[in-house]
């Protein structure tokens, strides 16, 4: 039986860990997943506006076959800098790609727009990468969802996003989902508390009200107006061991839980993509289709948790899911 983790959070995939850092004045924030050990990465890209860093190096031809950290980040082009703080900390670490007598560590990383949000973006210098070296020195396997790390100035359709997370275990494997949530649609049904996600829910983790008990399918879907922005960005990772060609498949089914989630998603103006991380920990064998199946389920239920945690914060220009639905 699929059962959440014990954190029902990502790391709850044995040898992973999660650093949060924000700043509450810019509204912005950047969230980063490191490993005890590198490991196996991927990336699958389905949104028509990305955001991203070393993400060629992740394809299955190519010779690096694993990441010792990946970035998840606020800040549009500027958040891409991120990586860069991560990078030079596990450097000084001693951790990376061995190039002869140096290090070089691999930090693949997305980013999602939140530019025009109520932030104060008039930084006299670049932030991500001192809040890149700050989510990494934070990194733990308990974190802070909603308003924290890269969900922090997130906006989707009508609410505030945030960042989001969960697990599920099923003959000795583990999966998780790690989500800043920032898209053009909505992740709810109408003007209406419940959640595209709500077939998929676990133990009320995200209010437990239920699916909607009708809603018009052929309806055009509410975004966001004028010149939107948007990006949602992914992380799910397994205890499995995976070659890359492998990882690849498991996140591009996983976008299948962001489109049970959020509607309409992967549109041209948003940025959505999936990271796979497959640390090899776990002593079963994994079925891949299986793997597809939890990891789409959980990215689902880690988009829904994102947005229901957020928390209001002064200058927002939209409210959060409890504001709005109590």
């Amino acid at each position: 039986m699929i059962q959440p983790g014990p954190r029902n959070l990502i790391t709850d995939v044995a040898g992973l860990r999660v650093g949060n850092a924000q700043d509450a004045d810019i509204k912005t924030g950047t969230t980063v997943l490191v490993g005890d050990r590198p490991f196996t990465a991927a990336v699958h890209v389905m949104g028509g506006a990305p955001g991203t860093r070393e993400t060629d190096l992740l394809a299955p031809d190519k010779l690096v076959q694993e990441a010792d950290a990946l970035v998840l980040s606020g800040g549009s082009a500027f958040g891409l800098d991120a990586a860069s703080g991560v990078a030079d900390a596990l450097r000084a670490q001693g951790r990376g790609f061995a190039v002869g007598d140096q290090t070089v560590p691999i930090v693949p990383g997305a980013i999602l727009f939140d530019l025009i949000n109520g932030g104060d973006k008039n930084w006299p210098e670049n932030p991500y990468k001192a809040l890149g070296a700050e989510a990494l020195a934070n990194a733990s396997d308990a974190f802070q969802l909603g308003s924290h790390g890269a969900g922090t100035g997130t906006l989707i359709a009508d609410l505030k996003g945030g960042l989001g997370s969960a697990s599920a275990t099923l003959n000795g494997i583990t999966v998780g989902a790690l989500v800043a949530v920032n898209a053009l649609g909505r992740v709810t049904i109408g003007d209406t508390k419940h959640f595209w996600a709500a077939p998929f829910e676990m133990q009320a983790e995200f209010g437990g009200h239920g699916p909607a008990q009708s809603f018009d399918p052929h309806a055009i879907p509410p975004v966001k107006g004028g010149d939107a922005q948007n990006t949602t960005i992914a992380i799910v990772a397994t205890d499995a061991a995976l070659t890359q060609a492998q990882a690849t498949r498991m996140a591009t089914a996983s976008h299948d839980g962001m489109a049970r989630a959020i509607y309409p998603s992967h549109t041209p103006m948003d940025g959505d993509l999936v990271f796979a991380a497959a640390t090899g920990t776990a002593d079963a064998q994994a079925d891949p289709l299986m793997l597809g199946h939890l990891a789409a389920l959980c990215l689902a239920r880690a988009i829904a948790r994102g947005v229901y945690a957020a928390t209001a914060a002064q200058d927002d220009l939209l409210p959060t899911y409890s504001a709005k639905h109590g």
